[in-house]
C-alpha cells in the first residue's frame, strides 16, 4: 500500500521555508502509522523536510507549461509504473488537479485537501464545479467547518465525504513555560493579516509600559525578509519610530516561531481576512500564550472562549484588550491558562483521524 501526497508547487517542502500545507503534511506524517508508506511530491527544493519520503520536481523547461500540472503528470508517470495497485493520491489545494489526475488514475482512490477558501480557487470556484468534485473525489478534506461551509455552498443531496480534519500542530513542551514580558505578531506583513493594527495599538501603550518589550516577526513572502511591498516598508518604518522596546525580527523558521511563541506573555492576530483555519492560533494555544484575534473564518473554531476574541477589529479594539491584560497581572495569567489548558489541535489526533479514513480507502474504497 502507498499513499502519494502532491503539494501545490507553490509550497517549498523545506526545513527553513515550509509555510502552513507542508508544516500540516509534515507534523501529520510524523504521527501517521503509514509512515514508510507516504511518498510526497513537490516543487524541488535544497533542504526537503524527509528525504526518503519526498521527491521534488524540477520546474518544466518550457516556461507557459503549468509547474502543478508537471509535477501530477510525474507523480502520475511513476504511479502507473509501480505493481502495488492499493494506492491513494492526496491533492492538497489544488483542486483543479483533481480531474487532470483523474483522467490518468481513475481506478485508484484520489481525495482533495482543502487549506483556503474552496470558492476562491480554480477548479472549485462554481457550484456545477464543485459538484462534479464531490462525484469523483472519494474524499474532500476541510481545515475547519468554515471551510466545509464554502464547499457545500449551494450544493445538494450526499455531501457525507465532505469532512473536518483540523490542522495538527507539534506540543513541544510538557510544562508550562516562563514567561517574559514580550508582545508579538507573527505572520506575513500582508494587509490581510492586519499587521498595521497590531502596530498602532502598541504604538499608543508602548511607553505606558516601558519594562514590556514588542516583536514583529515575520516578512512579505515566506523565505526572505530581503524584498518588501511598500506596504510592509511602511508599516516597519511605523513599527521602528516605537523606539528600543520595538524588535523587528524578519522572517524565521517555523522552529524558531515556537521558541518566541515559548516565551511571549501575549501574541495580536489581527486577521481582516476570513482565515481558513489559524493556524497560529493553535501553535500559540500549544505554548500557552494570551491571544487576542479576530472573530473571522475558522479562527472562533480553534480558540472558542480561550481568548480575547474582537468583532471588527480595529487599533483602537486591539489597544483596549491589550490594556485589560497588561493592567491586570490575574487576567493576563487567566488567558495563558486557558490557551495553554484548553489546547486540543495536536497533530497526534489531526493524524490519527486522517489515517482512519486512509484505511478505509484501502480496505473499501469508500470512507
Amino acid at each position: 500500500m502507498k499513499i502519494n501526497i502532491i503539494l501545490p508547487h507553490r509550497e517549498k517542502f523545506d526545513k527553513y521555508k515550509a509555510s502552513s500545507v507542508s508544516i500540516t503534511v509534515k507534523n501529520n506524517f510524523k504521527h501517521s502509522e503509514y509512515k514508510k508508506n507516504i511518498m510526497i511530491y513537490g516543487q524541488d527544493t535544497e533542504n526537503p523536510i524527509f528525504t526518503k519520503n519526498f521527491t521534488g520536481f524540477k520546474n518544466p523547461f518550457l516556461f507557459f507549461l503549468s509547474r502543478n500540472k508537471n509535477i501530477a503528470k510525474k507523480m502520475c508517470k511513476i504511479i502507473l509504473s509501480e505493481k502495488d495497485k492499493k494506492q491513494i493520491i492526496e491533492i492538497h489545494n489544488r483542486p483543479y488537479l483533481l480531474n487532470f489526475i483523474y483522467k490518468r488514475l481513475k481506478e485508484y482512490p484520489i481525495t482533495l485537501f482543502y487549506h483556503n477558501d474552496p470558492q476562491g480557487m480554480l477548479g472549485s470556484k462554481t457550484i456545477k464545479e464543485r459538484e462534479q468534485l464531490l462525484k469523483k473525489a472519494k474524499g474532500i478534506f476541510c481545515v475547519s467547518e468554515y471551510i466545509k461551509s464554502k464547499f457545500l455552498e449551494g450544493l445538494h443531496g450526499d455531501t457525507s465525504k465532505v469532512i473536518v480534519i483540523y490542522n495538527g500542530v507539534e506540543r513541544r513542551l510538557k510544562q508550562f513555560p516562563v514567561k517574559n514580558r514580550e508582545i508579538i505578531f507573527l505572520g506575513r506583513f500582508v494587509p490581510e493579516k492586519g499587521v498595521h493594527l497590531y502596530v498602532n495599538a502598541i504604538s499608543k501603550i508602548a511607553n505606558k509600559f516601558p519594562d514590556w518589550k514588542f516583536r514583529l516577526i515575520g516578512s512579505t513572502y515566506l523565505g526572505s525578509s530581503k524584498k518588501q511591498t511598500s506596504y510592509a516598508l511602511k508599516v516597519i518604518k511605523d513599527f521602528r519610530n516605537i523606539g528600543g522596546q520595538a524588535i523587528l525580527e524578519g522572517f524565521i523558521s517555523s522552529r524558531a516561531a515556537q521558541k518566541k511563541m515559548e516565551t511571549a506573555s501575549i501574541i495580536v492576530i489581527p486577521s481582516i481576512w476570513n482565515e481558513p483555519y489559524g493556524l497560529v492560533v493553535a501553535e500559540a494555544m500549544s505554548n500557552g500564550v494570551a491571544i487576542i484575534t479576530s472573530n473571522v473564518g475558522g479562527i472562533p473554531e480553534i480558540i472558542k472562549d480561550n481568548g480575547l476574541i474582537i468583532s471588527e477589529i480595529s487599533e483602537n479594539k486591539i489597544e483596549m484588550a491589550l490594556l485589560s491584560l497588561l493592567n491586570s497581572p490575574k487576567n493576563l495569567k487567566k488567558f495563558q491558562k486557558l490557551s495553554w489548558d484548553n489546547f486540543n489541535h495536536s497533530s497526534v489526533s489531526s493524524s490519527q483521524k486522517l489515517d482512519h479514513y486512509r484505511k478505509r480507502l484501502i480496505l473499501t474504497s469508500e470512507l
